[in-house]
Parts: C-alpha cells; sequence; structure tokens
C-alpha cells in the first residue's frame, strides 16, 4: 500500500518497514532521481522513520 505524501511526516505506528521504503522509492520515481530541497527534506524524514521500524539484526529481531 502507498500513502499519499504530505507537507507534515508522522511517525504512524502502523507502518511497516517495507511500505516506508515503498514511499521512498515512490519519492525517488516522482523526482527522477535528482531531490530538491523539500524532497530532500521528506527523503531524510522517510529514511528516519524507517530506520525506527525496521528490524535491527543482532538486537535479537
Amino acid at each position: 500500500m502507498l500513502h499519499s505524501m504530505s507537507t507534515t511526516l508522522q511517525s504512524a505506528p502502523d507502518r511497516s518497514a517495507a511500505d516506508v521504503n515503498e514511499e521512498i522509492r515512490a519519492l525517488w520515481r516522482r523526482s527522477g532521481g535528482i531531490l530538491n530541497s523539500e524532497q530532500r527534506l521528506t527523503y531524510q524524514q522517510l529514511v528516519a522513520e524507517w530506520a525506527a521500524v525496521s528490524p535491527h539484526p543482532g538486537r535479537g529481531e
């Protein structure tokens, strides 16, 4: 499922790492591979969200 992009990203506890990753990929596709400053900020926020919900090998997950 692809979530629509908003100007403010809020952490949604029900979003999986795969969902966030798909949103990151969609952002890159829409941008044509070059992010402007607003898209870069969105990308950074998405990566931080992805890292927070991704399993961490070696931590018992």
